[in-house]
């Protein structure tokens, strides 16, 4: 299994002080920066777009962007993200006329490509796309707003894709995100993930060192 990480999602950041509050939790032991981009046509709320990568990168965030599209159509802003500093790009399979093009392109444009599965996506689109994918992303709530609940039937589905990755011999990250926190975390780990996003968990904490610190040992407590 990979080296565990941590994702704060800056949606849950204060946006009139987006440069710091990057830089305070990748002081505080995060590993990588989780980025929601949502259209208002593949869910049903407006975020943020590739300006904000290309800022954060221009203020000197030197961490890996990891890029979640909840867009429709995805080809033209995976190109557009790659250009503003985009590390890892993740996209819905629904929401790509054809998949495997779509992991191309991210890969052809220098990125790591990813597949994002919904609660009620099966794992069966990785049948033919699994030799092309860096990262697995399993939605533990239903995309589009924040302050869901962690759904519990994710750590199933969370055993059943790190069998898939353990079986298929390739490198693959398995990301969650939606509802994580310090008190789920370990289980969360103990079902097979190794990559952890969350949000209001870490940046509605008043001490994002120790929040951070917290979800490791409990990371820790399962391997």
């Amino acid at each position: 299994m990979s080296e565990d990480w941590i994702a704060p999602s800056i949606l849950s950041a204060d946006f009139a002080r987006l440069g710091e509050e990057v830089d305070a939790v990748l002081k505080a032991g995060a590993d990588l920066v989780h980025f929601d981009v949502m259209d208002n046509h593949y869910v049903p709320n407006l975020t943020i777009g590739p300006m904000v990568c290309e800022a954060l990168r221009k203020h000197g965030v030197s961490a890996p962007i990891d890029v979640h599209l909840m867009v429709t159509p995805v080809d033209r802003l995976v190109e557009d993200f790659a250009a503003a500093g985009a590390s890892y790009i993740s996209f819905h399979p629904e929401a790509s006329r054809h998949p495997d093009r779509t992991l191309q392109l991210i890969r052809d444009a220098g990125c790591r490509s990813g597949l994002v599965f919904n609660p009620a996506t099966p794992l069966s689109w990785l049948d033919h796309l699994m030799d092309k994918v860096d990262m697995i992303l399993l939605m533990s709530v239903n995309p589009g707003f924040g302050g869901q609940a962690f759904i519990e039937t994710t750590l199933k589905k969370l055993a059943t894709a790190r069998r898939l990755i353990e079986e298929s011999g390739c490198s693959i990250r398995l990301e969650v995100d939606g509802g994580v926190k310090v008190d789920n975390i370990g289980r969360i780990a103990q079902a097979g993930a190794d990559t952890f996003v969350a949000g209001s968990a870490i940046f509605g904490a008043g001490d994002y060192m120790q929040t951070i610190s917290q979800m490791r040992s409990e990371i820790a407590a399962v391997r």
